[in-house]
């Protein structure tokens, strides 16, 4: 819970307009990145802020997967070009035709500014969108301006091993972690250097944000940065979950609480449990539920699983605890599991588990290749992660 003593974390888009950055100051024009989520304490859209803040000078708006409003739904759902109905100014699709600004749209900009809410998670596409901004930015020679913003769940820990490069894809196209434990600020600087963008990224920091602080300790109401991650509690889960997209069991979708419950028709919950309860899971009750998706994976079909309910956020490994749900539901129903095949979010050639878990290793751990023994290590992140990342670290 946040410490009532203490004032609500002030975000990236607050700190510029109190204290506005040089850039801002003295740029005739500027683009946004932005989606629905980018709000200010009050809820007030950062288009309108920025507007508001500096008249004239918010000329095109830019919009990730999902849409401006955040109204599409996932994998390869596109978004349409329009104009803001309230500013009069275009606003551009990264979800669409391109994932990546054209010069074009870049035409009369002397800056990009970026405000979006990440999730702390690698496959989540907006770090990706980032980056295809950031090769566009340094093509056209203008910077960057990111607005830094809370990694909700933390930034002391990383779960996952380093994506390989030869798995790179929209879910992840740097060798970071799953769970990374940087902010979207942060993340930035680490993929121009290692990724040789070359763009000029500058970040506007927070004030009052600590590595420590789970999103509730931010003081600030969560305001869904994408459709199926309605409440806070589902990026604790979503490291892990999101793994559950490479397979034929729900993730949730469909279902009021997305990622936080799985499962599939031939799904028995009881069993699943009982099988779960000797591999070691910590921070997390796992409820035996029924539900009926109303669209995607099992639509209208009754399916059997879990609810991940979070008791330790700070003991719990999301990551470690999908890998050992999926070997369960592999050794105890075979014949019904499967993995689902390609396109998947612009990959038409690799498995979606493997660019999802940025490697072939948990398929393999998945299908008995590799013996339970080796769950913690497939779980664990590089030792050399929080070096590599240390002098990108802004708090």
């Amino acid at each position: 819970m946040s410490d009532p003593t203490l004032p609500p974390v002030q975000i990236g888009l607050e700190t510029c307009c109190e204290a506005p950055p040089e850039l801002l100051r003295r740029t005739r024009g500027f683009g946004l990145l932005c989606n629905q989520a980018s709000v200010d304490r009050s809820f007030r859209h950062a288009p309108e802020v920025l507007h508001a803040r500096f008249p004239g000078k918010l000329k095109a708006l830019f919009g990730p997967q999902h849409g401006l409003w955040s109204t599409e739904q996932d994998n390869m759902i596109e978004t349409g070009h329009g104009t803001h109905a309230r500013l009069s100014v275009p606003v551009h699709s990264l979800s669409s035709e391109t994932r990546k600004p054209s010069q074009q749209m870049l035409d009369g900009l002397d800056a990009l500014v970026v405000d979006l809410q990440d999730t702390g998670t690698r496959v989540y596409t907006y770090i990706w969108t980032l980056t295809h901004c950031l090769e566009a930015c340094a093509q056209k020679g203008i910077p960057m301006l990111v607005l830094d913003r809370p990694n909700p769940v933390g930034g002391e820990a990383a779960e996952g091993p380093l994506l390989d490069l030869e798995y790179r894809s929209f879910v992840g196209r740097a060798a970071i972690p799953m769970r990374h434990g940087l902010t979207i600020g942060e993340l930035a600087r680490f993929c121009n250097d290692s990724m040789g963008l070359g763009a000029d990224v500058q970040v506007v920091p927070m004030r009052g944000w600590r590595r420590s602080m789970l999103w509730p300790d931010t003081g600030r109401a969560w305001v869904p940065p994408s459709p199926n991650l309605p409440r806070w509690e589902g990026t604790l889960v979503y490291p892990g979950q999101v793994l559950l997209e490479g397979t034929n069991l729900s993730e949730g979708r469909g279902t009021t609480v997305p990622f936080e419950q799985c499962g599939a028709p031939f799904v028995d919950p009881w069993q699943l449990l009982t099988f779960l309860s000797t591999r070691g899971l910590q921070g997390v009750a796992l409820r035996p539920v029924q539900f009926e998706p109303t669209f995607q994976k099992w639509h209208g079909k009754g399916c059997g699983g879990l609810f991940l309910h979070v008791t330790e956020p700070r003991a719990f490994h999301s990551y470690r605890t999908t890998l050992a749900l999926l070997r369960a539901v592999h050794e105890l129903w075979p014949q019904h599991f499967a993995w689902l095949q390609p396109p998947y979010e612009y990959e038409t050639v690799k498995m979606p588990i493997d660019i999802l878990a940025g490697g072939p290793e948990v398929r393999a751990f998945v299908e008995g290749e590799r013996p339970w023994s080796q769950l913690d290590a497939l779980a664990a992140t590089a030792p050399d992660w929080w070096q590599r990342a240390r002098r990108f670290l802004l708090y």
